[in-house]
């Protein structure tokens, strides 16, 4: 008969995992430098915030009203003139090396044509290799034009206009990109700490030949998982605080919810990527195989399946119904609630409740995956 669970031997075994993690300071140092290096790498290098595209002016019209028009897109702060042409063709080889995304060409009598009251086309020439940034200077351009054409209708005048729409953005009211990345990175992260450190525990034991030892002992296979999960999970859940930390001091990010159901969600999310990366430890029971598998089940699905970078409504069909199955999902949707929103467990029950299932659903599948005994 198997014998119960018991307490002592249960930290005996964390002891013995935490041992383990000191005994190699370099991935103990990992688990707490990387996820502020990535906090601090997405935060500042990957943005959505589109401004000061680099463009360049074909001007032959020499006049007041073409000044006018290039200096409406630098005054709009989304364009930037670094180059002024004197051949046309000069535009081919600026957007062939990078050096400007749109090329503003306005013909010759542009003024002339203005003055008498017919149409007065201008030409945009817009790098496309970057279709993301190509749509939004195509957007902001159009916009420009049209603003400068409906004033010079009015003879340089403004009026109000009959119909106007007073916009409010609600939750990030400047629009940056950071405040939905920093919340995302926490799923993230925890995804690393499980595909990292955890998928190298029972794998371990098995290649260091330490699992004869344990299977000699009267040590319960919960009391094994539970122990060597521990330490793992007092380190996941400071990287949670150090990512909030960073998001607020550096990029002022808002926390505006709950943070003690933030750190809950967070507790039990962490339980269930965690005891994933044992369950793959235990199952193929070699280091760099569990590794890579890992990895491919948590961390990847947790990048791009998650909602965290790409939106998920924009993707594949079948893609989407992948997604349903990825629980870093539901973990940000949580995430950005509680700290854009400020919402609480009254509307964020549902999450906080698949937090728990995965949590449970997680540590049971490892502890039901591990075998003591040897083949």
């Amino acid at each position: 008969m198997r014998n119960p669970i018991s307490l002592r031997r249960l930290v005996a075994m964390a002891r013995k995992e935490t041992l383990h993690l000191l005994r190699d300071p370099r991935s103990l140092g990992l688990a707490f430098v990387l996820p502020a290096l990535m906090v601090l790498a997405f935060g500042w290098i990957i943005t959505f915030d589109i401004r000061f595209i680099p463009m360049a002016v074909y001007d032959e019209d020499r006049t007041s009203a073409s000044r006018a028009l290039a200096d409406a897109f630098t005054a709009s702060s989304y364009f930037v003139v670094t180059r002024h042409l004197a051949r046309y063709g000069d535009a081919e080889a600026l957007i062939d090396r990078g050096d400007v995304r749109l090329v503003l060409v306005i013909p010759p009598r542009f003024a002339a044509r203005l003055a008498a009251g017919g149409p007065a086309p201008v030409q945009a020439i817009v790098d496309g290799s970057d279709a993301n940034t190509a749509t939004f200077a195509l957007t902001y351009a159009r916009g420009i034009v049209a603003a400068y054409s409906a004033k010079a209708l009015l003879g340089g005048r403004t009026v109000a206009p009959r119909v106007t729409a007073e916009t409010r953005v609600w939750y990030n009211e400047q629009l940056k990109s950071s405040h939905m990345i920093v919340p995302g990175l926490i799923a993230v992260i925890m995804m690393i700490i499980a595909a990292m450190l955890t998928s190298l525990t029972i794998a371990r034991e098995w290649e260091r030949g330490t699992m004869e030892q344990l299977a000699a002992t009267p040590v319960h296979p919960a009391e094994v998982i539970v122990g060597k999960l521990l330490p793992y999970l007092a380190i996941g859940m400071i990287d949670v605080l150090i990512t909030g930390f960073i998001g607020d001091v550096v990029f002022q990010v808002p926390f505006r919810g709950s943070i003690l159901y933030f750190l809950a969600a967070s507790f039990f999310f962490l339980v269930g990527t965690l005891s994933l990366g044992i369950l793959v430890s235990a199952a193929l029971k070699s280091q760099m195989l569990a590794v890579q598998v890992a990895m491919v089940v948590t961390y990847l699905p947790s990048f791009l399946l998650s909602g965290f970078m790409f939106d998920i409504v924009n993707m594949p069909k079948p893609l989407q119904i992948i997604a349903l199955a990825v629980p870093a999902r539901y973990f940000i949707t949580l995430a950005r609630g509680i700290m854009l929103k400020g919402v609480g467990p009254s509307v964020l029950w549902p999450y906080g409740l698949g937090m728990l299932l995965f949590g449970a659903i997680g540590l049971v599948a490892a502890v039901r995956a591990f075998k003591k005994e040897i083949a």
